[in-house]
């Protein structure tokens, strides 16, 4: 069952929270005054065309970018300016890229491992048992003494979420995970993060497949040159969407 749609103006304490968020890359602004609550169980896609700030907003949010101005919360602490806190936030908020991001040299469970091993500081014993336990729930079980170049594109992505979920994060952003497959390899990601959305997991997703970001997110938000131009549920993004560049990007998913 999706999840229900929270109003941004709820009483809940948001579990992450940006506020006034900018960020340039020299004098190119690609990210403007950005306001963004997510709350525990929350399933949001983040949907715009390229080049309107989606993952830079994601890299923001998880620390891989530092912005350039405005704040962000972690269940109301403010986690800019300091490394230590930085550190520990990194940990609860997990992250699958769209490149994978495996170590080659390194085999299915030992990429899970590392990690669990290095950030966490488990011992090996519990770091296995965490990462088969995770290996089974996307599939991969089979495969854990394999490399990655002995694995497909889907099944390298669901390593990288196996990896990211076996660091039990509270909330983990993909940034367009499915964009490096093949179209076959689409639907068994797709298929995982479905799972993991019916089973309550809090999810930002930057994502093409609006099919998806449809029928699974609780919450859609579109972005536009560098701003969200709208952040609703999807019921009404994908129905009746109030603005008019929201119509023009949605226009061939758009039920009439």
């Amino acid at each position: 069952m999706k999840n229900e749609y929270k109003k941004i103006n709820s009483t809940e304490v948001p579990l992450l929270q940006v506020e006034h968020l900018e960020k340039s890359f020299g004098e190119h602004q690609v990210l403007t005054d950005v306001d963004f609550k997510v709350y525990k169980g929350d399933v949001i896609c983040i949907i715009g065309s390229s080049g309107s700030g989606k993952s830079t907003l994601l890299r923001c949010m998880n620390m891989l970018e530092r912005p350039s101005g405005g704040c962000i919360y972690h269940k109301e602490n403010s986690i800019l300016g300091k490394p230590a806190q930085v550190a520990q936030y990194r940990a609860k908020v997990g992250m699958v890229f769209q490149q994978f991001n495996l170590f080659s040299n390194l085999t299915v469970l030992e990429n899970c491992m590392l990690g669990q091993k290095r950030v966490l500081k488990r011992s090996a014993k519990e770091a296995k048992a965490t990462s088969l336990t995770y290996l089974d729930k996307v599939g991969m079980l089979p495969y854990i003494y394999a490399k990655p170049h002995q694995l497909s594109g889907g099944q390298k992505q669901r390593v990288a979420i196996a990896r990211a979920l076996a660091m039990e994060p509270e909330v983990l952003l993909f940034d367009e995970p499915t964009s490096a497959l093949d179209p076959e390899m689409v639907g068994e990601v797709l298929a995982v993060m479905r799972n993991l959305a019916d089973e309550g997991l809090t999810m930002i997703i930057v994502t093409h497949e609006m099919a998806f970001a449809r029928d699974v997110s609780s919450r859609t938000v579109f972005m536009d040159q560098g701003i969200i131009v709208e952040d609703e549920s999807p019921q009404v993004i994908f129905t009746e969407p109030k603005n008019q560049r929201t119509k023009e990007f949605l226009s061939r998913f758009l039920i009439a």
